[in-house]
């Protein structure tokens, strides 16, 4: 499972329904609705806030957002829409270290894309988010 924390405009048509699709069976962990993945890592920031589905719901009205600029039809009524911004620190260094992966695999699925957000010098994070100082997550590989 990937939730990016760098902004959905970054992502190409793959890693934006992958995020749409991996969002949502986050949403149905934090809900309760599944067996597996409850202790999934990239879960803990969203279980961490006072209150974790208003987060989930929030982030992926982000990529929901994302998806409706460039013109594809996801389900909106998965969701609740919540307007949630700057709730939830993320370390510059993840941040940095998310598009660095990001552009490895643009670069090999997606050129265009590549090419376009390669030269990126300030990195912006999903609305969610907010950036502090620090250094990548943990459960980083």
């Amino acid at each position: 499972m990937r939730l990016w924390s760098i902004h959905p405009k970054y992502l190409d048509t793959k890693g934006l329904l992958a995020q749409w699709r991996e969002g949502l069976l986050a949403k149905k962990v934090l809900e309760g609705k599944t067996k597996g993945y409850k202790n999934h890592p990239q879960l803990e920031r969203f279980k961490k806030y006072s209150k974790p589905l208003d987060a989930i719901n929030a982030f992926l009205y982000y990529t929901l957002e994302e998806a409706k600029k460039r013109g594809y039809k996801f389900d909106e009524k998965k969701i609740d829409v919540i307007l949630l911004e700057k709730a939830i620190p993320v370390n510059d260094e993840q941040i940095k270290y998310e598009f660095e992966h990001l552009l490895r695999k643009l670069e090999k699925r997606d050129k265009k894309k590549y090419h376009e957000i390669k030269n990126e010098k300030t990195i912006e994070p999903n609305p969610l988010f907010f950036i502090m100082k620090g250094e990548k997550e943990y459960w980083e590989k």
